[in-house]
């Protein structure tokens, strides 16, 4: 089910008598409830959360990492899932017929994988065909839709994280001689230049205009880009670094590889969400770093390390909006809510595309 239909089935606006809740009474019911159900309830928070919900956590990561441990975590009956909407239909995919999946907030989607829905997909994979006959696999960010994952899971490819997707690239080019990303351009461009291709054998995809951006050869592109981002990481720019680099000559500049290339080039590293966590605590006492990350990790960072100067990259950029709409209230009130009728906010992923899409999760996996 897509976002959108789960939105429109499954929505229903908080009670008010949870807003109106102070935060030790909200933070007490949570405890009271955890401790109710104990190994029955799950409660993975991934890592740009609010520290609100994250206090609570049973296990935070990255999405795959949550989806895997929540897959992991057989015991479980109810898995209430503290991200977006297409971490908790991963999990869902993952997880058991009689394990239920919960989204605090159904409003907490991801706008990077709303840039590509299926009727774009399609549209774009025949004209594709047409152009490159059967030569291209596609590859999927696993920050996409269920039904996105299916589509890469029918056509032989496979879903990749930001921290595999080099090995999952190579696999990909062992089986065809060019690879469809979607649905994060600057992810897949960042990637394709690590292991050699150069700009100059890239195209993107547009999906609005349904048109190949490109002036060359078409028979030299080896990556075709989906044309969509990250709001948050294309929001760090060459002139933040630049002032960094003045205002903090010693400083070191880590990056996601969601932030655009330019940004890439120009930072001193640049990985994955885990990847960045690990840098900073293996880094010496003293040391400076700015980060272009998401801010409510940042801060989490900052705190986590008294010892080391840390920033945000961009002092101005704001947490991530969707991942933001999970607050106590709504944890709270998904929680008191998980054994009525209602099944209320809870994330179901079609058997169908489930079993599709969990193709492409498990060629990830089998290469991991």
């Amino acid at each position: 089910m897509s976002f959108l239909a789960s939105l429109q089935k499954n929505h229903i606006m908080i009670p008010q008598e949870y807003r109106e809740m102070s935060r030790e009474a909200l933070e007490q019911k949570v405890k009271d409830i955890k401790a109710k159900y104990g190994s029955r309830l799950f409660l993975p928070c991934h890592h740009y959360q609010k520290d609100e919900v994250v206090q609570f956590a049973d296990a935070t990561g990255d999405s795959l990492k949550l989806a895997q441990l929540s897959e992991a975590n057989t015991e479980a009956e109810f898995i209430v899932f503290c991200g977006v909407h297409f971490m908790a239909e991963t999990a869902d995919i993952l997880t058991s017929q009689n394990q239920k999946v919960f989204l605090p907030d159904m409003r907490a989607g991801c706008s990077m994988a709303d840039m590509a829905d299926m009727q774009q997909t399609e549209r774009a994979w025949e004209k594709l065909q047409e152009l490159f006959g059967d030569t291209i696999l596609p590859l999927t960010y696993v920050n996409s839709t269920a039904a996105i994952k299916a589509f890469v899971g029918d056509k032989g490819g496979a879903t990749v994280t930001s921290s595999n997707a080099e090995t999952m690239l190579k696999w990909a080019f062992d089986k065809k001689e060019r690879i469809l990303f979607l649905p994060d351009q600057h992810l897949g461009r960042n990637t394709a230049v690590n292991l050699g291709i150069s700009l100059d054998e890239m195209a993107v995809w547009d999906p609005h205009s349904d048109t190949l951006e490109f002036s060359g050869d078409v028979a030299s592109l080896k990556v075709i880009l989906w044309k969509g981002h990250c709001s948050v990481h294309e929001g760090f720019t060459v002139e933040n670094i630049a002032d960094v680099r003045v205002q903090y000559p010693n400083m070191k500049v880590i990056v996601h590889p969601e932030c655009s290339r330019e940004v890439v080039e120009h930072s001193d590293l640049a990985g994955s969400t885990s990847y960045i966590i690990d840098i900073i605590e293996k880094s010496e006492p003293g040391s400076s770093w700015a980060i272009g990350t998401e801010m409510n990790l940042v801060n989490r960072i900052i705190q986590n390390h008294p010892d080391k100067h840390i920033m945000s990259l961009n002092p101005h950029m704001c947490p991530c909006l969707t991942m933001n709409r999970i607050d106590l209230p709504h944890l709270a009130w998904c929680l008191d809510m998980l054994e009525t009728e209602s099944d209320h906010n809870r994330i179901i992923v079609s058997e169908e595309i489930a079993s599709s899409a969990k193709l492409a999760l498990d060629r990830m996996l089998a290469n991991a």
